[in-house]
């Protein structure tokens, strides 16, 4: 096994200096850790997360001596046409959670344990952390549920080598700190000799049969086996020159060896989705986060993969139903957004189909985690809850408007927005039958029923709500504001100007040419109308229409009422009313 370590050390050299760039140092710290795991622990039904993964060199040697790569192909790390990329993504097969942005595997590592569980299977899950990313808050949330959940099968393994990029890590080799902290989550915790292959095997066997989640310290050297590199500084991310490494590679010595591994490479699956919407009465009152908690038991009845995760707000985002009627998939993740996402990753990695809902305000602290489950290409389904400033009185601080560009700055998310139960429910049917991550805003507040229940939502499409050839402008609104819209036509057609409305419930993608050919027909004059800061919907319908006039939340807002807070800022139907007037007039001049 000392051997194999080394033979790691060696390639993960060579490859980063074939590369030119890379973190070697990082990688031989935990050499001993990667091969005990690797050619003496793991077996078929365990995971392993490589939560450091600047590390990525030794993973990738690693799975090449596991047999599953080839061993020239350590040769193209980090070159554009390789899946060895820098850090560990998804476009590399083996990869379950896209790790670089520290700090967050131990959350999917819990999300993994979960799902685990809900398989039934005895499997182990195996996150390598680094000392440094110990500092990330998101490792204590992850702490916190795996102990909460009493995930016995989880095992954190902290490599401690004492230097982060820029310095030494809070705690440098005073390893009591780290132990004694995972010990006040409820974690077993213990400290080992990451450099002794006794001890490491030990400390291992021990986790396995401690009955609760373990972290094992491992005191290791940063840039263990080459003298030039071990405990310095300013080594962190530079790979040595070529003089250097065959000087590297002299005092590691030879290492020829070949041991089998027990880890497998079977790939993950999702299933598809399919229930049947509720029944809604026109003109019934009932908001969109009630329908999308509808719609999620009912997914729940007909899909075993759908589970669900909370902020501690179900009774607000209308997922308690799910949590009532399917308890053993209903997840609490408390005040703790981030470790929720991240243990979403973790369990759709498994094959489950999580729906993470919460406010929309709040999803902004987990958007790291959000953004690095893209490149884990994780089907995970986000709603955003008591989205806009139509949510009223409880002020800015919990009014979402700044979600949607969040989810469009990630080029493959889809995104959408229902107008009422009826779009809702079947929207949630639409995300869950895409593979992927999807986002859906929700309204607080009860909202009239305009759509018959025959009526499809296929993502990508948009809605005609009212039209004649006559019409002299266009207005286009997404959720809240399509009734603002609807208000404002009866209203400018009373006066005898007529307004073509497009509900466009597709955010992303969204029908560009549809869009363009209503603009063209209403003379260019084009409204859009969103209960959002600038710079989301509008900006998407420009770049299909041209020049538009944009009605959005131009300022920070403040507490008061719907209807107050729709008209001070410009939103509501007498807003929309004065600018079809304006356009129509210069029209009619």
């Amino acid at each position: 096994m000392e051997l194999m370590a080394n033979k790691l050390r060696i390639a993960s050299l060579v490859s980063t200096t074939e590369a030119g760039s890379g973190h070697p140092t990082s990688c031989l710290s935990c050499a001993e850790i990667i091969s005990a795991l690797f050619f003496s622990v793991m077996g078929p039904d365990d995971e392993f997360i490589l939560s450091k993964g600047h590390a990525a060199p030794i993973l990738w040697a690693a799975y090449a001596e596991a047999g599953f790569i080839d061993a020239g192909e350590l040769a193209n790390l980090r070159k554009i046409g390789s899946v060895l990329e820098g850090h560990p993504t998804a476009r590399m097969p083996l990869i379950k959670i896209a790790t670089g942005s520290l700090g967050q595997g131990l959350s999917a590592g819990v999300g993994m344990a979960l799902a685990k569980r809900l398989k039934g299977s005895t499997g182990r899950v195996y996150v390598l952390l680094g000392d440094g990313e110990c500092a990330e808050g998101a490792i204590w949330e992850a702490a916190n549920s795996a102990s909460h959940y009493a995930l016995a099968s989880l095992c954190a393994i902290v490599d401690a080598n004492r230097l982060g990029q820029s310095g030494p890590t809070m705690h440098q080799h005073d390893l009591a700190h780290y132990a004694k902290k995972f010990e006040a989550f409820g974690w077993d915790a213990l400290v080992a000799d990451g450099h002794d292959m006794k001890e490491v095997l030990d400390a291992l066997k021990h986790a396995g049969g401690c009955g609760r989640p373990c972290a094992i310290i491992a005191k290791t050297v940063k840039g263990k086996g080459v003298s030039i590199l071990e405990n310095s500084g300013g080594w962190h991310g530079k790979p040595l020159n070529r003089a250097q490494l065959e000087a590297a590679l002299g005092e590691i010595g030879a290492a020829d060896i070949r041991l089998p591994s027990r880890i497998t490479s079977a790939p993950v699956s999702h299933t598809p989705s399919g229930f049947e919407a509720g029944i809604y009465r026109k003109d019934e009152m009932v908001s969109t986060r009630e329908a999308f908690g509808r719609a999620l038991v009912r997914l729940g009845k007909s899909d075993r993969t759908a589970v669900a995760l909370d902020a501690d707000v179900m009774n607000s985002t209308m997922t308690e139903g799910f949590f009532r009627e399917f308890p053993e998939r209903g997840f609490q993740a408390f005040i703790a957004e981030q470790n929720m996402a991240g243990m979403a990753a973790g369990l759709s990695a498994l094959g489950f189909k999580p729906f993470v809902a919460t406010f929309a305000s709040f999803l902004t602290r987990a958007y790291d985690f959000i953004r690095m489950a893209q490149y884990s290409q994780s089907n995970i389904k986000f709603a955003g809850s008591h989205a806009g400033i139509s949510i009223g009185a409880d002020g800015p601080s919990q009014m979402g408007l700044e979600d949607i560009p969040m989810f469009l700055s990630m080029p493959e998310a889809v995104v959408v927005y229902p107008s009422d139960a009826v779009s809702a429910e079947h929207l949630v049917s639409a995300m869950a039958g895409h593979t992927g991550i999807s986002y859906i805003r929700l309204t607080r507040d009860k909202t009239p029923v305009i759509y018959d229940n025959s009526e499809t939502f296929p993502v990508g499409g948009l809605k005609v709500l009212r039209a004649d050839e006559r019409d002299c402008a266009l207005i286009v609104a997404a959720g809240i504001t399509v009734h603002e819209a609807l208000k404002a036509h009866e209203m400018v057609k009373g006066k005898g100007l007529l307004t073509r409305i497009v509900d466009l419930y597709s955010i992303r993608p969204f029908d560009a040419e549809a869009l363009a050919s209503h603009a063209g027909a209403c003379h260019g004059n084009v409204i859009v109308v969103e209960d959002h800061y600038c710079g989301a919907i509008g900006t998407l319908v420009s770049s299909a229409v041209g020049k538009l006039r944009s009605l959005c939340v131009k300022e920070i807002p403040r507490s008061g009422q719907r209807e107050e807070l729709l008209a001070a800022y410009g939103i509501d139907a007498l807003a929309i009313v004065r600018e079809v007037e304006r356009m129509c007039a210069r029209r009619r001049e």
